[in-house]
């Protein structure tokens, strides 16, 4: 199947990358915005904007799709496994295309294919048997000649927008899902990594999936705003910066939503801690992706009895870390997604050394590679330790009693994920029950994620919970059944 991006040249010489519109690859009407190489920070493709027409169309054919050609379960979870086959057959492929527009490393490029084709055969299981369940009406008075039960049934077309950072797997969470229930999918990729989007879709079309169930546009807020006036559009599932989500809230009125945003990523280091076994967890979370999840750890918080010893031997291992080309073999940290957001987590950097942070590890910018960072000393009082990073960079802040931790986590406006180091089951209970986040994980790090997991947050990171089984629960709806004898 021709690939979405390999139109003829435009005037500035580069490939554009197309939308899918009625089962067809077509060039968007809109203004063209250049796709980076985000190492080279040189454009090597175009994004035409979807006109408004044109995503009133999807729209309509969305619809239509819903209402006339739904799949039995057996055969969406049929065109999800064929998906997940085509993916791993074509594993490399995907990893130049995801590699280019968004700089991760090789590793954390097949980390997330992998991840991915876990989502789609996770999703195929659910979509078979998604169901109900038998109401005991008999038990009420004067219903002994009755019986109910409730179906699961899909909402209709779905609103999916999904962010730079993971641009295959985040894209599948949102649409297998939402296809596995029964429903038809609009979606709009980040406009920094189109073509990995636009390449999952192309193994959707040719596992089998009727065409008008996904289609997919390009643009920018208005684009999305266009999208959600039009009252077919039932259920919208965002993942992206708490700022963002609130305007999209806002507007979506009495429709229901899924909202992944923003959050600064707590992990704790016990007096207990098997630092063995927590100090590589950490430092993978803390700088896969270049920092770029929102469940990176952003602020490690360390009793005062192992603090010394966790900053010599964290610093140790956050210098040998290689950075620069994300293609070069061993490469563990990348270029961040633009030069902007680079010379921003330079300058938090800066600025948390000027208000007492010490560096205990990289520091440097060049380009929009920003070497792993390791400061020690932080406090609420920097950017760094009250906004959300979103880089490679990992600040230790120490603690003397536990509920110091908590009462620390807990200040901040978000709540997706923390982790806890500990070999105390009190410890491990009073995190459990009193943190106000939505996954705390015991021995692992704020990004230990399982794709089968629930998956969201509370206070300002969201609502909602992705993962398959929980998803596609969100993506439907329940009706009630009953008869009388």
């Amino acid at each position: 199947m021709r690939l979405p991006f390999d139109f003829s040249m435009s005037a500035t010489d580069l490939p554009r990358v197309a939308m899918l519109l009625e089962g067809q690859w077509r060039e968007g009407e809109g203004a063209a915005q250049p796709v980076y190489d985000k190492f080279r920070l040189a454009p090597f493709a175009e994004l035409p904007a979807s006109s408004p027409q044109q995503i009133r169309r999807m729209i309509d054919a969305a619809q239509a799709a819903f209402e006339q050609d739904r799949l039995t379960p057996h055969e969406r979870g049929r065109v999800l496994e064929r998906v997940a086959e085509l993916l791993e057959a074509r594993g490399e492929e995907a990893l130049t295309i995801m590699q280019r527009e968004t700089g991760f490393t090789t590793q954390d490029c097949r980390g997330e294919i992998n991840r991915t084709i876990e989502t789609l055969r996770l999703t195929a299981e659910e979509a078979r048997r998604l169901s109900g369940e038998i109401v005991p009406v008999a038990g009420a008075a004067g219903q002994g000649n009755r019986i109910a039960f409730t179906l699961r049934v899909p909402l209709g077309v779905l609103l999916a927008v999904t962010p730079f950072n993971a641009p295959l797997n985040t894209v599948a969470h949102k649409i297998a899902p939402a296809l596995g229930a029964g429903n038809a999918v609009i979606l709009k990729p980040a406009g920094q990594t189109p073509r990995t989007a636009c390449f999952l879709a192309t193994l959707f079309l040719e596992a089998g999936l009727p065409s008008n169930h996904l289609q997919i546009f390009h643009g920018g807020g208005d684009a999305v705003g266009l999208a959600m006036e039009d009252d077919r559009v039932r259920y919208i599932a965002f993942t992206g910066s708490t700022e963002v989500g609130r305007i999209i809230q806002s507007q979506a009125g009495l429709r229901r939503t899924q909202m992944e945003l923003g959050s600064i990523a707590f992990t704790v280091l016990a007096e207990d801690a098997d630092l063995e076994s927590a100090l590589p967890k950490v430092v993978s979370a803390g700088y896969r992706k270049a920092g770029q999840v929102c469940t990176s750890v952003q602020i490690l918080l360390v009793h005062e009895q192992v603090a010394t010893e966790v900053e010599t031997r964290m610093a140790q291992m956050v210098s040998a870390l290689i950075h620069g080309d994300p293609a070069q073999p061993n490469c563990s940290t990348g270029p961040l997604i633009s030069l902007r957001d680079a010379e921003r987590v330079e300058a938090w950097i800066r600025e948390a050394r000027e208000k007492g942070a010490r560096l205990l590890a990289g520091g440097e910018r060049e380009g929009a590679v920003v070497a792993p960072t390791l400061l020690a000393d932080v406090t609420p009082e920097m950017n760094v330790g009250c906004r959300e990073i979103f880089g490679p960079v990992v600040c230790i802040e120490r603690y003397n009693d536990f509920s110091d931790a908590i009462r620390r986590i807990n200040a901040t406006p978000y709540g997706l994920a923390t982790g806890l180091f500990t070999n105390s089951l009190d410890t491990s209970f009073r995190a459990m029950r009193e943190l106000r986040v939505g996954g705390v994980h015991i021995n692992q790090t704020s990004s230990s994620r399982v794709d089968m997991m629930p998956y969201g947050g509370s206070k300002d990171s969201g609502f909602g919970r992705e993962g398959p089984r929980y998803a596609m629960h969100e993506m439907t709806e329940e009706r009630v059944i009953s008869f009388t004898g």
